[in-house]
C-alpha cells in the first residue's frame, strides 16, 4: 500500500515503518497519525509480519505533534479542543502497539520529542542512534504529557525520574537514556543502525513469535495485576501456547538435537 507520510518495506518477515517527513523532523500531521494507524492494523493482521520496526526518515525520529496541523484551532478568540485527537488519534496507535502480540521495535535514529518520544516508549524495545535524544516537550507548550508518556514512562524509569523528565522537559541523551533503562541499546556514531534494528527484529521474527506475543501480554497486564490474576493468566496463555506449532516444534527439535524452525503458529 502507498502511503503520503509513511514509507514501509518487509524483508524476512520484518515490516518497516519510516515516518517520511524530514523536513518537519517527522512530526505528526492528521494524514501521518491516519496512515500509521492503518499501516499497523494491517500489520497486525498479516500473517506474514512477524515483528515491526518504526523509526524516522532524515535526522529525527519524530518531533510529535505539527502544531502548524492544528493553526486554525489558535486563531484569535479559539481555545484548541485537543482531546479529540488524542482519542481518535494518537491513543489508537499507543493502544495497538501495546496490544499487538507481535514484537514492535523503535530504531530511534534522532530526536524523540513529545508524541514522538511517547510512540517510541510504546514499543517493546528500543534501540538508539548515539546522536538520539529523548525530550518530553509538553511542558515548552503549556500542556500535559500525552499518547501514553504518563503510564509509559514511570514504569520504565521510575516515578521520579519520570517527574524531573516530565516538568523540566530537559533533553536525554541516548548514552543517559541507556543508564536509566529507558532504551535497550545504543548503537554508535558511524554504525549503522537501521542494520542493527533489522537484525534484532529478523531474530525476534524467527523465533516462536505467538509465545512472545503471549508474553507481551502477560508483561503488560502484570502491571495492575494481583499475583493470583497473574499466576492464573499465565497458566491460561501457558495453555494456549503449549497448543501451537511452534512449541511442538521447539520439543521435537529439542530431543532431536536440530535447530528449530519456527513458524509463528
Amino acid at each position: 500500500m502507498a502511503y503520503e507520510t509513511l514509507l514501509t518495506a518487509t524483508t524476512d518477515g520484518v515490516l518497516t515503518i519510516t515516518l517520511n517527513r524530514p523536513d518537519t523532523l517527522n512530526a505528526f500531521n492528521g494524514a501521518m497519525t491516519d496512515e500509521l494507524t492503518a499501516a499497523l492494523k494491517t500489520a497486525e493482521r498479516d500473517a506474514d509480519v512477524r515483528a515491526i520496526v518504526i523509526t524516522g526518515a532524515g535526522r529525527a525520529f519524530s518531533s510529535g505533534q505539527d502544531l502548524a496541523d492544528l493553526k486554525d484551532q489558535y486563531a484569535p478568540g479559539e481555545k484548541p479542543l485537543l482531546g479529540p485527537r488524542l482519542r481518535n488519534g494518537y491513543n489508537p496507535i499507543i493502544k495497538r502497539i501495546c496490544g499487538m502480540e507481535k514484537p514492535v521495535i523503535a530504531a530511534v535514529n534522532g530526536v524523540a520529542a513529545g508524541a514522538g518520544a511517547s510512540l517510541a516508549l510504546a514499543c517493546d524495545l528500543r534501540v538508539a542512534s548515539s546522536k538520539a535524544s529523548f525530550v518530553e516537550a509538553f511542558v515548552h507548550v503549556g500542556l500535559i504529557p500525552d499518547s501514553g508518556s504518563t503510564w509509559l514512562l514511570p514504569r520504565l524509569v521510575g516515578h521520579a525520574k519520570a517527574m524531573e523528565m516530565c516538568i523540566l522537559g530537559d533533553k536525554v541523551r541516548a548514552d543517559q537514556a541507556l543508564d536509566l533503562g529507558l532504551v535497550n541499546f545504543v548503537v554508535a556514531d558511524g554504525d549503522d543502525l537501521a542494520a542493527e534494528a533489522q537484525t534484532l527484529a529478523a531474530r525476534l521474527a524467527a523465533m516462536p513469535t505467538r509465545a512472545i506475543g503471549l508474553t507481551k501480554r502477560l508483561l503488560n497486564r502484570s502491571i495492575t495485576s494481583t499475583l493470583d490474576e497473574q499466576l492464573e493468566a499465565e497458566a491460561y496463555d501457558q495453555e494456549t501456547a503449549g497448543k501451537t506449532d511452534d512449541h511442538i516444534e521447539g520439543v521435537t527439535a529439542f530431543l532431536e538435537k536440530r535447530k528449530p524452525a519456527f513458524k509463528g503458529r
